[in-house]
């Protein structure tokens, strides 16, 4: 009998894969669904990157296989953007490497770095994927939880001996998925000083770099003096060029750990379609003022819904990063009963805040990539399921 590895086999189902199936089949009922459940955006990429993939796939040359570092384009404008937007200096050559998207590349970076049996502190609440690459490559998650009475910045000293002991790398993630949580240098500083006190692998998953409000700008883990002795950092251009399709990603710091991830991926992929990554390259070169546009709606977006749970006695405060609302369920329900009672009783995907983790129980997280009017049916279809009160 034909059978998966046991790590497959024990590796619970994708959170978003399942509500996508449930989505999926209320839809063919007939029942409309707005998902608010997944962050993926809504908003077109911008043309000028679209019109740099078209002019590059005309290239019969580009149709090749492509250096498996990634293209050197690319390369050179994440050097400029790290440069430019952040002041820190990175080698082409060493020091970044194209990936297929960020989640590809923490997945494959988790497996280049772990031994059986290796712990990684992990946040809690975090993305799921972490734990699933972790159990992949025969890991042991070690959680440290996010609290919101310190604002879902880790508390390093709360971690114990025995957890840094059995650790050999920890993963962080700012602006903050599912909280959208955000911080600030002295953290990412507290953060690489850790990672040399106990002989830890230090790794930023920086998605939501560029999706920010007001006058926050996130800092880079690498603009820390010695970071880069420790530590790397993965970037998407999914989030803040809505290019989430594209696939294109990369990973910038520690060159003997970018290294250990080349050899992985030379071994099972051949890197990013080269057209991907040049007009990826034109994004990163932008001005940036399409990423401002995109903030200054997604802004808009998280103040209407904010003010609709507030409106519904939910405890919620509008966050500085990202595009998501990390919110306190009602009175009566659990993480799980809530997000059930939206998509049955008002055709609403939430995400329960437990598919992140013991810590995200008692809470729920919001996507605003939908239109407008999508969020404010949404929003009419939540009030009117509230009404029905406590289960």
């Amino acid at each position: 009998m034909i059978q998966s590895s046991k790590q497959v086999q024990s590796l619970p189902a994708y959170l978003f894969s399942i509500f996508h199936k449930k989505k999926v089949a209320l839809e063919a009922q007939g029942i409309d669904v707005i998902d608010l459940g997944i962050g993926a955006p809504d908003l077109p990429t911008p043309p000028f990157v679209i019109d740099r993939l078209i002019e590059e796939v005309r290239k019969p040359v580009n149709h090749k296989y492509s250096p498996y570092g990634g293209c050197a384009e690319f390369k050179l404008a994440v050097v400029d953007f790290y440069l430019n937007h952040y002041g820190v200096e990175l080698d082409a050559e060493t020091e970044v490497l194209a990936l297929i998207g960020s989640k590809e590349g923490i997945a494959h970076m988790i497996g280049a770095v772990l031994n059986p049996g290796d712990g990684v502190l992990t946040p809690d609440p975090g993305y799921p994927v972490y734990q699933s690459a972790i159990h992949l490559a025969h890991g042991v998650t070690v959680p440290f939880p996010l609290d919101e009475e310190k604002d879902y910045a880790p508390d390093f000293d709360d971690i114990s001996i025995r957890d840094r002991e059995r650790s050999r790398l920890m993963l962080l993630n700012y602006p903050n998925n599912p909280t959208g949580a955000t911080v600030h240098l002295d953290t990412f500083i507290d953060a690489v000083d850790f990672a040399r006190k106990n002989d830890l692998s230090l790794f930023h998953d920086s998605a939501y770099d560029l999706v920010t409000f007001g006058d926050y700008q996130s800092p880079s883990l690498l603009q820390v003096p010695g970071a880069k002795d420790v530590a790397v950092e993965f970037g998407s251009l999914s989030k803040s060029f809505n290019m989430s399709g594209w696939r294109i990603g990369y990973v910038v710091g520690n060159k003997e750990l970018i290294k250990a991830l080349s050899v992985v991926k030379s071994n099972v992929d051949t890197s990013q379609f080269v057209p991907i990554q040049k007009a990826a390259a034109t994004a990163l070169s932008s001005d940036l003022t399409t990423v401002q546009a995109n903030n200054r709606t997604y802004q808009m977006r998280l103040d209407l819904l904010v003010r609709a749970y507030k409106e519904m006695n939910i405890e919620v405060s509008r966050p500085a990063g990202t595009f998501f609302l990390w919110a306190k369920v009602p009175e009566g329900f659990t993480s799980q009963g809530f997000a059930e009672k939206m998509l049955g009783e008002a055709g609403v995907i939430v995400t329960p805040g437990n598919a992140f983790g013991k810590m995200g129980e008692g809470y729920f997280r919001s996507s605003v990539s939908v239109p407008i009017e999508r969020l404010h049916e949404a929003v009419l279809r939540m009030k009117k399921a509230m009404k029905g009160g406590n289960p």
